[in-house]
């Protein structure tokens, strides 16, 4: 089938000597994988590889046979051009570190256009402003609503969050409860947009402890999922 939609590319992976493999979630047809034979070499193609570098917002042409396999783009184009994600050298890191976490979190071959607007508005929101050094830890969490596993805040002021169940409590009541600073900071976080992040003051510490309770939520929510290579880089931009 052809099809027309938008697409935010999560990866490409050079394959030979000219050809990519590129991974994207689309529109209208959630994630899908296109071999992009001689890309690399190719100047006069309708598909350029600079359209694809991580997070990058396209529109493709693409015949999906949806058994699959590696599927067929016959056209791409950028849309949302962006201002700073890959020019500015801490966002470009962290665009390089949601693309791997996104890559292992979402598989769904099927429509999610709820989670494909997610992403979309908060990547644009995320090129447009400046005080952004807390942005990857809102997405994570903001993220994981449209995963399935976003925190229950019903009993929003206990101490204690479980990050089996999801829940606030009063007691722990399994080793993957946490009763730390990092519950006050996911308290903040889930009453709080991306306009209000820059109210909340982090040190490296408290951000990186975070972030590492975060992707553990993640490991245990979402099989398969394993911490990100590209964690080290982002710890070492943030130091």
């Amino acid at each position: 089938m052809l099809i027309k939609t938008k697409a935010i590319v999560f990866s490409a992976l050079k394959y030979g000597e000219a050809d990519l493999i590129v991974k994207c979630f689309t529109q209208k047809s959630g994630l899908k994988t296109y071999l992009l034979r001689g890309v690399l070499k190719s100047k006069k193609g309708k598909i350029k590889a600079s359209l694809f570098q991580p997070l990058t917002q396209v529109e493709i042409v693409a015949n999906h046979k949806d058994k699959g396999t590696l599927e067929y783009m016959k056209e791409a184009k950028l849309v949302n051009v962006y201002q700073s994600l890959h020019t500015n050298i801490v966002k470009s890191t962290v665009v390089m570190f949601l693309s791997e976490v996104l890559r292992n979190a979402v598989k769904e071959e099927e429509a999610n256009p709820a989670l494909y607007d997610y992403l979309e508005v908060s990547l644009e929101w995320f090129d447009t402003h400046e005080k952004t050094v807390n942005f990857h830890l809102l997405f994570l969490l903001k993220l994981t609503r449209y995963l399935g596993f976003y925190p229950d805040d019903s009993q929003f002021d206990a101490p204690v969050f479980n990050l089996v169940d999801g829940t606030f409590q009063e007691r722990e009541t399994n080793p993957d409860c946490i009763n730390d600073e990092n519950v006050v900071l996911l308290q903040q976080l889930l009453g709080t947009d991306f306009d209000e992040l820059s109210a909340i003051k982090l040190n490296q510490a408290t951000r990186s402890g975070f972030l590492l309770m975060l992707l553990k939520y993640f490991e245990i929510h979402l099989q398969g999922f394993h911490k990100p290579k590209s964690l080290m880089v982002l710890n070492e931009i943030f130091s």
